[in-house]
């Protein structure tokens, strides 16, 4: 497979470093250009084959990686002369690529990921164009994609838009898998965007066009803010550590009496509000190194009280509310079925006995493969003996908060590890060890 590096931009927001004298991304990253580690990260996937998209000021990169034999790799270029957007340079990658997949990067983005990860969902998937998407901690302001259960890109939801609705917290992050057959749209070497002119009309087509969620590094360095947070984060090992090629620690949540306030039965998103000290408890887990993944068992699907589609919207709110104040989670999963019969108004097709209701393990086992998780040294957050024996089932520490049923169910007698007033507290002392 080969690589194409959005090469060209003029990088103005970062015209006190550059000072127009160098690229965008020849940026130094502790004393070495962007570009460079770009190109390194490429070597370390297997990836030897890169067209970097040159333009403002493309003579200094041309001659700092000439052909790229001092990295091991061969380096071409595809030139420029105006600026052509995202995508409009895909005319000349036509007889570069052929029909073959290709990874693409913009220039200005600094990653570290297994793109064997990646490549093999794109291909399960049969995609034309695979995103590289994660949630982030400004969604308000992004960019969102919007998926199908089958995570199918299904529309790009505009940060101009009025956002009267609850929303999935989900942001394109600058990388792709392209099929080369994609590059066969581009007809004349002139200015296109790839997301509102591709991409939309891919999916308004009903193209297979996916988006692969990982909780691996990307981040734009493209203003001088990030651009130092990035140095910071690839100085302390942060970078490296988050790459799924290495194991992953998680704090699995559960979510009613632990993330949002118990109120019975949620069926309706006005039920759901969040616990007081909750998105300051996971925006801590998330600037920690550890994943955040909320696991619930919702038998309100099972017992007809709502739809699966009214659950995930209830999710949405609770993922718009996290966002609102800076904290995300990773992944979202929930039980929908109930064993016990004779519900009024229940669905069959829900009722028996799975291997995902906690305490059974499913909800948490899913994710080890996914996103490479040692359960041994992960944890499970949660309100309810319930929670606390689903831990001890998988593996994992167990941390009972006294908010919602604060332990009183009485159902089981787990192991449990560390009691809690709240999340806050329970994540602060995982924390600190």
């Amino acid at each position: 497979m080969k690589a194409v590096i959005q090469a060209g931009g003029k990088g103005t927001r970062l015209r006190d470093i550059t000072k127009d004298e160098i690229p965008k991304p020849m940026i130094p990253i502790l004393g070495k250009p962007l570009l460079e580690w770009q190109i390194e990260k490429c070597k370390e996937n297997g990836i030897t084959e890169i067209i970097l998209i040159v333009g403002h000021l493309g003579n200094h990169i041309k001659e700092y990686f000439g052909d790229g034999t001092a990295w091991d790799v061969s380096v071409s270029y595809v030139e420029e002369k105006e600026p052509l957007g995202t995508a409009g340079a895909f005319f000349f990658l036509k007889d570069m690529i052929g029909n073959e997949d290709f990874l693409m990067v913009y220039g200005d983005v600094f990653w570290d990921i297994d793109v064997d990860r990646m490549l093999k969902y794109h291909h399960e998937q049969h995609s034309m164009c695979t995103l590289f998407v994660h949630p982030n901690t400004h969604p308000f302001d992004s960019d969102l994609i919007m998926q199908d259960e089958s995570s199918r890109i299904i529309g790009i939801d505009s940060k101009h838009n009025v956002r009267d609705y609850w929303y999935d917290n989900l942001v394109n992050a600058g990388l792709y898998v392209i099929n080369g057959r994609v590059c066969e749209k581009v007809a004349r070497p002139e200015k296109v965007d790839l997301e509102k002119q591709i991409f939309h009309k891919m999916i308004e087509d009903g193209e297979a066009i996916y988006g692969y969620r990982s909780p691996e590094y990307i981040k734009d360095a493209g203003t001088v803010d990030r651009l130092a947070t990035v140095e910071d984060e690839v100085r302390s090992g942060y970078t490296e550590s988050r790459n799924l090629k290495r194991e992953q620690k998680c704090i699995f949540l559960d979510r009613d009496g632990t993330v949002n306030v118990k109120n019975g039965l949620v069926d309706t998103e006005d039920k759901l509000s969040l616990e007081r000290c909750a998105a300051e408890a996971i925006r801590k887990i998330n600037q920690s190194g550890y994943l955040a993944i909320l696991v619930t068992n919702q038998p309100v699907v099972a017992k007809g009280m709502c739809t699966m589609e009214e659950v995930r919207n209830i999710h949405r709110k609770l993922t718009t509310l996290l966002g609102e104040e800076g904290a995300f989670l990773d992944d979202i999963a929930f039980c929908p079925h109930h064993p016990d019969k004779g519900f009024p108004g229940e669905r069959p097709e829900y009722k028996f006995d799975c291997e995902c209701r906690k305490p059974k393990t499913g909800l948490l086992t899913r994710f080890v493969e996914q996103y490479h998780i040692n359960l041994q040294e992960s944890w499970m957050i949660g309100d309810t003996t319930r929670d606390m024996l689903t831990g001890n089932h998988a593996g994992t520490h167990t941390a009972l908060v006294l908010t919602g049923d604060a332990g009183k169910d009485g159902k089981y007698q787990p192991e449990i590890e560390l009691t809690c007033r709240n999340l806050l507290e329970a994540v602060e002392r995982i924390l600190n060890g």
